[in-house]
């Protein structure tokens, strides 16, 4: 009899190969299917020669290939190819079988999902992979959510692929139910975006203001990744910044400046506007790539709007101290705003996130990883409900004790036309939350000066609202009270 296979998937594109094959090195086998079916066959000639795969030329192959409950994960791009396999896998397949989808769906389709294909009779899980090529291969961190009665059928398989921090302890484990575990992998990919920007534009700040070169800049950020800001991210801008070309000029300065999107980033945006949350630093970084996107009229801008010509006078040793005091300081304020929208979110939708357990999922394999997540994790330890990470005294001390930098850096940034937007929105956002009374007294009176819109007053109950005449002509009548 034919041996079954523990495990199938669809798609075997670069991230699909890498993870069956992580999968296999693990003691799994694995059958393995691709719409276009010549792949099956250069796959298992070439990188899964000789390996413990069975190769499937139809959806029924694979599906009558495997143990019970059946397990077959898609890795296919993100939108309508999803809902097709859906489609065509249902009717294959039996009551407690499972679909799982690893791709960067967006969590809305992943909650309808979860809902249809458990009306079928079967399981469902949407779980973010973070790690990208090398992660899948390697150990990524993986961030399942959807039909909880289908985790412990996976969780041995998950937990075996995924990366592992020093201890041991898997970075994979059940986020939350229907689309929680997509949204927490859109969360993170909307806080590597502000990452990536903050890192841009200290790199940015160096080579303008400071004149100084790539080289000078790699010995810089392989220094800053021995301290605070260890992290992946640190140490690849570290390796970046030292690769040569061909002809041992540095790459990265030939790189064009237009910087490419995928849609995650913007997604975090949409559900931040959704859930009212002030998500500044993150939306600036899409922003950031929107803006370099528009290359050639910034070439045309450039040579018609004039603004001053950066430099600088003063220590430059001490300046870069304070370079990375201010990306840090922004780093924790966009892990606070991202940490916030998925409390507001987990409201919203009824799931019971452990967000000190996510951050210990971020602590291996995922883009994002740094040494500072395990001090988020007692952060919540210590206080499940807290409502803002830079509340936590260690991240408070930090935040604060960093401003004199903070706000040196970015001044003297403006100052010289050299253009920091998510640093300056973390500053921003950071003296707005500890200001306990803002301007939008301002914005209520005008809301009900034009649109009646009401307002609530400093001497009453919250929750009465007032209407004021303000020009004598109107009339009393108030507009409906709601938020949008």
């Amino acid at each position: 009899m034919r041996k079954k296979a523990d495990i199938g998937l669809i798609g075997l594109a670069v991230m699909g190969e890498n993870i069956v094959l992580n999968m296999e090195s693990k003691g799994f086998t694995v059958a393995v299917f691709n719409r276009t079916v010549e792949k099956v066959d250069r796959f298992l000639s070439g990188r899964g020669k000789g390996k413990n795969f069975i190769g499937a030329h139809s959806l029924e192959e694979l599906v009558n290939s495997l143990k019970r409950p059946r397990k077959i994960m898609l890795l296919v791009k993100a939108g309508k190819p999803v809902d097709d396999f859906i489609e065509k896998l249902i009717p294959l397949l039996d009551k407690g079988d499972i679909i799982i989808d690893g791709g960067n769906s967006h969590f809305p389709d992943t909650i309808r999902r979860t809902q249809y294909v458990e009306s079928k009779g079967l399981l469902y899980i949407g779980t973010g992979v973070s790690g990208g090529e090398e992660g899948a291969l390697a150990g990524p961190s993986l961030m399942p959510g959807g039909s909880r009665e289908a985790w412990p059928y996976v969780k041995d398989i998950f937990q075996k692929i995924s990366a592992k921090v020093e201890d041991g302890t898997p970075c994979a484990d059940w986020v939350g139910d229907n689309g929680a575990g997509h949204f927490v992998k859109m969360v993170h990919n909307g806080i590597e975006y502000g990452d990536m920007e903050l890192i841009a534009e200290a790199y940015f700040i160096m080579k303008k203001l400071l004149g100084m070169t790539p080289d000078e800049m790699h010995k810089v950020f392989a220094d800053w990744n021995k301290g605070e800001l260890d992290s992946y991210l640190i140490e690849i801008t570290a390796d970046i910044l030292a690769f040569k070309d061909e002809d041992g000029e540095p790459l990265v300065e030939k790189i064009l400046d237009a910087a490419g999107q995928k849609g995650t980033g913007k997604w975090t945006g949409i559900a931040a506007l959704d859930e009212g949350v002030p998500l500044t630093l993150i939306v600036e970084s899409v922003f950031a790539r929107a803006l370099s996107a528009q290359k050639e009229e910034r070439v045309t801008a450039s040579k018609e709007i004039h603004g001053p010509q950066p430099a600088f006078s003063g220590d430059r040793e001490a300046f870069i101290e304070d370079i990375r005091k201010a990306l840090y300081a922004s780093k924790i304020i966009s892990y606070a705003q991202g940490y916030t929208l998925m409390r507001d979110a987990a409201k919203t939708y009824n799931w019971d996130l452990d967000f000190g357990r996510i951050a210990l999922l971020w602590r291996g394999g995922c883009i994002i990883r740094s040494a500072f997540l395990e001090k988020i994790n007692e952060a919540y330890a210590k206080n499940p409900a807290l409502p803002n990470l830079i509340l936590d005294p260690y991240f408070r001390s930090i935040v604060e004790g960093a401003q004199e930098s903070w706000r040196k850096v970015i001044s003297i940034a403006l100052n010289n036309g050299i253009p920091v937007p998510s640093m300056a929105a973390a500053l921003t956002y950071f003296d707005g939350y500890r200001t306990d009374r803002l301007p939008a007294n301002l914005l209520q009176a005008q809301r009900d000066y034009f649109g009646a819109h009401t307002y609530e007053r400093i001497d009453r109950p919250r929750g009465e609202f007032f209407h004021t005449n303000w020009t004598g002509h109107g009339g009393d009548t108030a507009s409906s009270t709601y938020n949008a």
